[in-house]
């Protein structure tokens, strides 16, 4: 389950996203918070942040990637 803090923050970047770039904030933020959204399903991600179930196959996506990217020096916080 997302925690409240976590699925404010994720809204605000989406809605404050420009409007060719709303897929590109989503990514980001599924990699910013990619550790606590680990044991998140992408259906129950996709319906607490207000967005279309089909968006569950970019989440999954980003989860996958996480790991690697954390190996090669990801710092979330820079995001």
């Amino acid at each position: 389950m997302l925690s409240n803090e976590i699925s404010t923050a994720i809204k605000k970047a989406l809605n404050e996203a420009p409007r060719n770039g709303y897929v590109a904030e989503l990514h980001l933020q599924i990699l910013k918070y990619g550790h606590e959204l680990q044991n998140v399903s992408g259906k129950e991600f996709c319906e607490e942040i207000g967005i279309g179930i089909s968006y569950g196959t970019e989440f999954k996506k980003m989860l996958k990637i996480f790991p690697r990217l954390k190996a090669a020096g990801l710092i979330e916080e820079k995001i």
